[in-house]
C-alpha cells in the first residue's frame, strides 16, 4: 500500500545515489534522496510538513488523492546550450 497523501514522481540522475522527487498535485513540494526508498520516506514526512505549512499560512490544501501513484523515471535530459540556441533560431 502506498502511504502517501499525493502521487509522487521520483527521478533518477546520472549520480547513482542521488534522486529528485516532487508531487504534481502538491504545488511547491520537492526534495532529494539517496535511493528510491529514501525518497518515499522523505516524501511521506515532507508532504505532512508541507501541508502543515500551507495551513499555517492559510493557503489552500489540495484534496488528498485516494489512489496515489509513484512514478520512477530518469531525469529529463537537458540539451546542450548550442543545440538549444539552434532550436530557438529555427522556431523564431
Amino acid at each position: 500500500m502506498i502511504d502517501l497523501p499525493y502521487s509522487l514522481v521520483i527521478e533518477a540522475t546520472a549520480e547513482p545515489d542521488f534522486f529528485g522527487f516532487y508531487s504534481q498535485e502538491l504545488e511547491g513540494f520537492s526534495g532529494v534522496g539517496h535511493s528510491v526508498e529514501d525518497c518515499i520516506f522523505r516524501a511521506r514526512w515532507g508532504m505532512r510538513e508541507h501541508i502543515d505549512l500551507l495551513r499555517e499560512q492559510k493557503l489552500p490544501v489540495p484534496p488528498r488523492n485516494e489512489q496515489p501513484t509513484i512514478v520512477i523515471r530518469n531525469e529529463p535530459a537537458s540539451l546542450p546550450a548550442k543545440r538549444k540556441a539552434s532550436r530557438r533560431k529555427r522556431a523564431g
